[in-house]
């Protein structure tokens, strides 16, 4: 439970004091619920827990969202592929929380984009039964939509070739017989988990990250804790109830319990997306395209385009998976098939791989694996959650927590379909008086925009620092969509403690530029060394490690296939310890 004389957004800093104050709570308490795992799912679950008046703990072994939940599409969408696949009430869950995050909870982070599903130049009756089918589709998903209520989002339209290609120009005449525009919602994946997290820290619970769980304290079959590492110490956090939100790595925690009858069986299914600049295409909307083996998303991202995904098994290093150039050829080849001008190597910015925690069946390949969540409980007190998929996170954690709850009498229900985030109230004032705001803070527009749009209503916290600092209002060498203050923020308010927290993560610098972030990790490392206390030595030792990522990951690319991507990339140093310690 937080201090009621600290305001909500006080209370919700994960500041580097903050962290020192809740590893001493790690060590003296025992909390109602340890959740293991820093992702949206494990942020989503201790929001949960806490809203619900629960002692809450969570801790992640690197950093918030590090794993998978930075590396999505970036979307929070019902799953239009799943209708075909005659998951209805998956389409229909998905869609209720993508209303809720777009109008209540998150509409600072959450908004709406639309998409033209293109319609394939074919044989009359063949163009007929297409625009009857794919139409057929999205008036299902419309009404899903609607009768989930808060819908969110604007109906689908019926576009002609014609109408298509006004709206999206580099559509290859040839290939399109027309279209059907319809929409669904845009998120900053990692920047959303931050949030997440913070709002869990401003009801009271402890969020720590850079402490690794390494295995289960039992009484009997009775698990009463974890014991965790914190650089070279390790301690016990004693809990009544632990959630393992683990993703790709639940089949770890399940290898701890040898005696448990009960498990759950995770498959990886590698995603690698492709970054280009926004001039490399023409178009106003996004696409979603049909490919042999799924569907291809082509998305508008500020100043970029985002082009994925694709579907494939992965069984190599799960903390930073590596795309190979045959991913990415294949991407290209893909989108191609339906661009006037075809996009080539030359034209990528970024590339960036995550893996989905797919529910594990015995011979399914990963693209027919259901993207629905499971909650087992192997031994008392232990519980794990998997499966799913971003936008149903909430589901997800109010589904374990309600187990968790039943160890805790007098718990009362989740209310977290009633609980906006951090930075959504107040929200919308703001935004409607941005020009206003720009000029009491001799700032552009444009950046009070690009605020807003990542913080919501937190941006008053940036522009106090950038009132106190005026030279925080200056754009990042190498990145002129970000503004210094974003460093000082992050290191200062949202955890970041290495310099790849801050420019894969907090920002999205090392996949936006052409040169991965190379020309703003110098000055980004001497904001954070200033707020995080690092000597030189330790700066050096962040640059160096950053950039020896961005080597590794650029070789990692150019190899022809996924084992030889693998040892590219592994062959990176993690970032230093040093610098870890705070």
């Amino acid at each position: 439970m937080r201090n009621r004389s600290e305001s909500r957004y006080a209370a919700g800093a994960l500041s580097p004091q903050r962290r020192l104050a809740d590893l001493q709570r790690l060590r003296q308490e025992t909390f109602d619920v340890l959740v293991v795992g820093g992702g949206v799912t494990g942020a989503g679950a201790a929001l949960d827990a806490a809203s619900r008046g629960l002692k809450v703990a969570l801790v992640e072994g690197a950093d918030l969202a590090s794993g998978t939940s930075s590396r999505s599409s970036k979307l929070i969408h019902g799953g239009l592929r799943y209708l075909e696949q005659m998951e209805f009430p998956l389409v229909h869950e998905a869609l209720r929380e993508r209303g809720l995050l777009a109008t209540l909870l998150a509409p600072h982070l959450v908004r709406p984009i639309p998409f033209l599903a293109p319609l394939p130049q074919e044989g009359l009756l063949s163009k007929v039964w297409r625009r009857f089918y794919y139409g057929t589709g999205l008036v299902l998903y419309d009404a899903f939509a609607g009768t989930a209520g808060h819908r969110g989002m604007p109906r689908h339209r019926h576009l002609t070739a014609a109408g298509a290609r006004r709206l999206f120009p580099s559509l290859r005449e040839a290939t399109v017989a027309g279209a059907i525009r319809y929409y669904d919602g845009q998120v900053d994946d990692a920047r959303f988990v931050v949030t997440l997290a913070r709002t869990a820290a401003s009801l009271g619970a402890a969020v720590v990250t850079g402490v690794r769980a390494i295995g289960l304290v039992r009484e009997a079959r009775e698990v009463t804790g974890m014991v965790v590492r914190d650089g070279e110490e390790e301690f016990t956090v004693r809990a009544k109830t632990v959630i393992a939100a683990t993703g790709v790595w639940s089949s770890d925690v399940s290898s701890w319990l040898p005696d448990a009858k009960v498990g759950l069986r995770v498959r990886a299914s590698k995603g690698v997306h492709l970054v280009v600049p926004r001039s490399a295409i023409t178009g106003e909307v996004g696409l979603i395209l049909r490919t042999p083996k799924s569907v291809l998303f082509v998305i508008p991202w500020g100043g970029h385009w985002i082009i994925g995904t694709t579907d494939t098994e992965w069984a190599l290093d799960r903390s930073h998976p590596a795309a190979s150039a045959k991913d990415i050829q294949y991407l290209l080849d893909q989108v191609n098939e339906v661009l006037e001008r075809p996009l080539t190597t030359a034209d990528i910015e970024g590339v960036y791989a995550g893996l989905r925690p797919l529910l594990s069946g015995e011979e399914e390949s990963t693209s027919a694996l259901s993207r629905e969540h499971a909650v087992v409980e192997p031994l008392l007190g232990l519980l794990l959650v998997a499966g799913g998929k971003f936008t149903t996170y909430r589901v997800m954690a109010e589904d374990v927590v309600d187990r968790a709850a039943r160890r805790l009498p007098g718990t009362r229900p989740s209310a977290t379909d009633e609980l906006p985030l951090l930075g959504a109230d107040g929200f919308a004032s703001l935004w409607r008086d941005r020009a206003d705001l720009a000029r009491k803070h001799g700032v552009s527009v444009g950046v009070i925009e690009h605020l807003l749009e990542r913080y919501g209503a937190l941006t008053t916290e940036l522009l106090t620092l950038i009132d106190e600092r005026p030279e925080l209002a200056d754009a990042l060498p190498g990145a002129p969509e970000y503004v210094a203050a974003e460093v000082v923020y992050a290191a200062r308010a949202e955890g970041a403690r290495h310099l790849v927290d801050v420019l894969a993560r907090r920002t999205r610098i090392s996949m936006e530029t052409s040169h991965r972030g190379v020309e703003t990790a110098r000055q980004a490392a001497q904001l954070m060394a200033a707020e995080l206390g690092w000597s030189r030595s330790t700066t050096e030792e962040e640059i160096k490690a950053y950039l020896d990522r961005v080597d590794a990951e650029r070789e990692s690319q150019r190899m022809p296939d996924d084992l030889t991507a693998d040892a590219a990339r592994t062959a990176v140093t993690p970032a230093p310890a040093k610098a870890s310690r705070r």
